[in-house]
């Protein structure tokens, strides 16, 4: 027969190994979500525009980031200038991305900017959810006017 300090002894080692293993599944938990929202993609798409600006930002992080016009043309219906912009960051070892997108920034090219939109913003990454992973420079068109001719290009 078992006393009663048998017993209390036997609670204790299973609440401490009920204890144990519920810190393990925290944590394990814990990570699967940080790993999930730092690599996860939320959508990708495609935004076309002149890029307006491209910029290295932050006191303690650096970061790029740049800022499209959608030259929408009224076709969004606000008063609101600045919603026909869009905001975008660049990781900061695509460097490749990031020297074309100074070059058109410079020369008002037409892109098209391939982006992922992550889950969450983190400050070392960039002040958006939205990272340029390809930048497509648009051919300039041949448009006739109305003598017919074409514009030099």
């Amino acid at each position: 027969m078992s006393t009663l300090s048998d017993k209390a002894a036997s609670a204790k080692k299973g609440a401490k190994k009920f204890l144990r293993r519920l810190l393990f599944i925290a944590v394990v938990l814990s990570i699967a979500a940080v790993l999930f929202f730092y690599y996860g993609v939320y959508s990708t798409g495609v935004r076309a525009g002149i890029v307006l600006k491209v910029s290295s930002k932050g006191a303690v992080f650096k970061t790029y980031e740049g800022q499209l016009d959608l030259l929408s043309f009224g076709a969004v219906k606000s008063e609101n200038q600045l919603s026909q912009t869009f905001d975008f960051s660049i990781y900061k070892d695509d460097t490749e991305i990031i020297k074309v997108l100074e070059e058109v920034a410079l020369s008002g090219e037409r892109v098209r900017l391939r982006y992922e939109e992550k889950y969450i913003s983190l400050p070392w990454r960039g002040n958006t959810k939205y990272f340029v992973v390809e930048v497509e420079r648009s051919p300039t068109p041949n448009i006739p006017d109305k003598t017919g001719s074409q514009f030099p290009q």
